[in-house]
């Protein structure tokens, strides 16, 4: 019997028994999706979970410590002579912090850096360009709103936080600084430190400006400036604090650069047998991985036994099926029909079924995905008055989950109809042709 043969018997057989047949695929239908949406819950955290690891930190970034002290440009030297080391960012801190402009003043994080080393290690910037001589700076995004006149003596009191806030911006600077001159103030940061002294200024110009943080909560206000710049001020802040004439030159902060995500997981074995402490995000993922593979796979066993439960239908149809058609089975038999054959004719039946259940039960799935994630944000935001964070998904169908859950599917419902199928063939012609069975 050919294939279009088969197919033509099955699609008749179907028709015949229409409504018992569409309420197992109901059945499957409901299923698949349940099972689908289920996982999808997992996969969303887990994409949220990463996206927000990846979102401020570079997936080609390690970060150095050393076990036994500060890093010092000797270690930075090391560092750079590790193979695939794309480049090394050390930024060294800068105790003075005050800078203004006119009649705005600023406190700032300041720390010093070299140029060169940081334009390979990708600093990106939103306007200008990075500094050539040693009184040009680079300022955070957000260094501008942070600029602002003095404020005046309960300049808000009886406002609520929200009026506070909105007032305090009208203080701030609302011009360009990318070019303007700034005045670095030669002022410590520990007061009790200080000792009385005239307070030196150096002329600082804004060439470049960075890029706006990927997290809308994260505000960079920060200044960096040339090691040169720092080498200059540094014995100029020891006047206003002897303790700094016996600070070390070292390093606030390093990190190592490599060209891919391919390289981090070698380059960080490399460093770690040179004695110093690593981490990187792909370690970071790597242990996130684990602990979602896992949470992932117990919601898709819970998914699963909803399946199981839908195949005890697909399981009674079947077996219903072949005991209303035990006449025709003795008919096909008595014509020359193998047990194989007629095998084949229900397990194609039970896999029709199945496709038809796993086809809408998945078009189901993400229809609900969709909607969820549209109508997440706007329930949250009438509910609670609040918007959810940004990118926050509830539901997320990645191709492996959907792949995942048509083969559970599928598995199941040919499962469920090889033991009818087994049984079609054990039918006996003669009781079949009286009518017998």
């Amino acid at each position: 019997m050919k294939f279009k043969d088969k197919h033509r018997f099955v699609k008749s057989n179907m028709k015949r028994n229409k409504t018992r047949v569409w309420m197992t695929i109901l059945a499957s239908t409901m299923g698949c999706a349940f099972l689908i949406m289920l996982a999808s819950v997992g996969f969303a955290i887990h994409k949220t979970a990463i996206d927000d690891v990846m979102s401020y930190r570079l997936m080609n970034e390690i970060e150095i410590q050393k076990e036994n002290g500060p890093l010092v440009e000797k270690d930075v030297k090391n560092l750079e002579k590790v193979k695939n080391v794309k480049a090394v960012s050390g930024k060294k801190y800068v105790p003075a912090s005050e800078m203004s402009l006119g009649e705005y003043t600023v406190y700032a994080e300041v720390n010093s850096a070299n140029i060169p080393s940081e334009r390979k290690a990708g600093l990106q910037l939103e306007k200008g360009r990075m500094p050539k001589s040693k009184n040009e700076v680079i300022i955070g995004h957000h260094f501008a709103q942070e600029l602002r006149k003095e404020m005046p003596e309960n300049f808000t009191e009886g406002m609520s936080e929200e009026e506070a806030q909105k007032k305090i911006k009208e203080l701030a600077y609302d011009r360009d600084l990318l070019n303007q001159t700034l005045t670095y103030h030669m002022k410590v940061d520990q007061p009790e430190s200080k000792i009385d002294a005239e307070i030196k200024t150096v002329q600082v110009k804004v060439v470049g400006i960075k890029e706006k943080p990927k997290k809308e909560w994260m505000i960079d206000s920060s200044v960096l400036i040339t090691d040169d710049l720092r080498d200059e001020i540094m014995p100029l802040l020891s006047e206003m604090d002897p303790e700094l004439k016996n600070s070390d030159d070292s390093y606030s902060t390093v990190k190592v650069y490599t060209s891919s995500a391919e390289e981090v997981k070698e380059v960080s074995e490399k460093i770690k047998d040179e004695g110093y402490l690593t981490y990187s995000v792909v370690s970071e993922l790597k242990e996130l991985n684990i602990y979602f593979t896992l949470f992932k796979a117990g919601l898709i066993f819970i998914g699963g036994i909803a399946v199981l439960i839908a195949s005890i239908g697909i399981f009674n149809t079947m077996t219903m099926a072949v005991t209303e058609r035990s006449q025709d089975i003795g008919i096909m038999k008595a014509i020359g029909a193998t047990p194989k054959t007629i095998k084949r004719i229900f397990l194609l039946e039970s896999g029709y079924i199945g496709l038809w259940g796993v086809g809408l039960g998945t078009i189901l799935a993400y229809l609900i995905s969709y909607g969820v994630n549209f109508a997440l944000p706007i329930i949250v935001e009438q509910v609670m008055n609040e918007k959810p964070p940004e990118d926050f998904i509830l539901s997320y169908i990645p191709w492996s989950l959907t792949a995942i859950a048509v083969t559970i599917c599928m598995s199941v419902t040919l499962l469920s109809g090889w033991r009818p199928a087994a049984k079609a063939t054990t039918v006996d012609v003669l009781k079949a042709l009286r009518r017998d069975v």
